[in-house]
């Protein structure tokens, strides 16, 4: 079985099994979530929420804390001299998924 979750904002398409690097939660290393926001599911027939569906959730379990890969970001304007650099590792989560279902 197959779902599109909400994690963090962003959609991913998960199975169990799939290890998935979202944006940081605000949750402890080994502690299982339940994902509520789930937009679609199939298992042979496909489900499709409006906009989410209220039976079927998704349980995850979180493996680790990271930083991600660096970020730059620059900004230039012609002809005035301007120029800006800025560079962050965004925070990550890695999760691994349990079970997808009711």
């Amino acid at each position: 079985m197959f779902a599109v979750v909400i994690i963090a904002g962003k959609q991913y398409k998960v199975t169990p099994g799939d290890r998935v690097v979202v944006d940081r939660l605000k949750r402890n290393v080994g502690d299982t979530v339940v994902l509520q926001d789930v937009l679609l599911a199939g298992n042979g027939k496909t489900l499709v929420g409006a906009p989410t569906l209220p039976n079927i959730s998704v349980k995850a379990k979180i493996l680790s804390h990271e930083k991600g890969e660096k970020v730059e970001v620059r900004r230039f304007k012609s002809k005035v001299r301007y120029r800006r650099h800025i560079g962050f590792r965004p925070l990550r989560t890695k999760l691994e998924i349990l079970s997808v279902g009711a």
